[in-house]
C-alpha cells in the first residue's frame, strides 16, 4: 500500500498514492512533492479512519512516472498512470469507493462548520465557503461526465446526494481493464475525485478565521 506514481509537469510534480484515492500532494520537484505527501499523511490518516481502514502505508516508493502538462502547473493532476488500467476486483473498488465517500462526509461537515468568510491569500485571492463548495460540486458533475453520468446543476442537497450515489454504485463495480477514448479508469476517477474534495477540505481547515 505505498505504491506512489509522480506527474512531471514543465514547473511542478504530483505525488500520488495509487492505493489510498485522494492522498496527492504536487511542489516544485519529486523530492519536495513526496515530501509534502507524507507530510499530510496524519491528515489522511482521518479519512481512512472514517472509511473503517487502518492507514499505516510506510516509506513511498515510486512505481511509475507520468508526463504531465499545464494542468500539472496549475495545481491539479492531468494524466492517468498505467498501472490504473489494470483490471481490479470490486473489493478493491468498494474499499475506494469508501474513501470518496469518507471524503464527501467530512466535506460536507467541515463546510457545515465553517464560517462564510474565509482567510484570503497574501494577495488577496480564494474563494469564501459557498463559492468553494460550489465549486466542489461542479467540477464533481463534470468529471462525472467521464464515466457516463449525467446531471443537471444541483437545486438541492437531494440532487446531489443523488449524483454521488449514482457515482459510488458506477466506481464500486469490478473493472476488466477497458477504457474507452476520452473516457478515465475507474481508479483514476476515483482518485481524482478525493483528490479535489480533500484538496478544498484542506483548503477550507486552513483559511478558517
Amino acid at each position: 500500500m505505498n505504491r506512489i506514481y509522480l506527474e512531471l509537469g514543465p514547473k511542478k510534480v504530483f505525488a500520488c498514492s495509487l492505493d489510498w484515492p485522494g492522498w496527492c500532494r504536487v511542489d516544485k520537484s519529486e523530492e519536495l512533492a513526496i515530501g509534502r505527501l507524507m507530510d499530510y499523511a496524519p491528515r489522511y490518516r482521518v479519512v481512512a479512519s472514517r472509511a473503517g481502514l487502518d492507514f499505516e502505508p510506510g516509506d513511498p516508493v515510486v512505481v511509475e512516472r507520468v508526463k504531465g502538462g499545464p494542468t500539472t502547473d496549475f495545481g491539479a493532476p492531468e494524466a492517468m498512470p498505467l498501472a490504473d488500467t489494470a483490471p481490479m476486483t470490486a473489493e478493491t473498488a468498494r474499499r475506494d469507493v469508501a474513501l470518496l465517500e469518507a471524503a464527501w462526509a467530512l466535506f460536507d461537515e467541515t463546510a457545515a462548520a465553517s464560517p462564510e468568510e474565509l482567510r484570503k491569500g497574501p494577495r488577496g485571492g480564494g474563494r469564501d465557503r459557498t463559492k468553494m463548495v460550489n465549486h466542489v460540486h461542479e467540477a464533481e458533475r463534470s468529471y462525472a461526465r467521464k464515466l457516463g453520468v449525467r446531471h443537471p446543476p444541483y437545486e438541492s442537497a437531494a440532487d446531489r446526494d443523488a449524483m454521488r450515489a449514482e457515482l459510488a454504485a458506477i466506481l464500486s463495480r469490478p473493472w476488466s481493464g477497458q477504457v474507452g477514448k476520452g473516457e478515465w479508469a475507474p481508479r483514476y476517477a476515483t482518485r481524482r475525485l478525493t483528490w479535489h474534495v480533500l484538496d478544498h477540505l484542506w483548503e477550507m481547515q486552513d483559511k478558517r478565521p
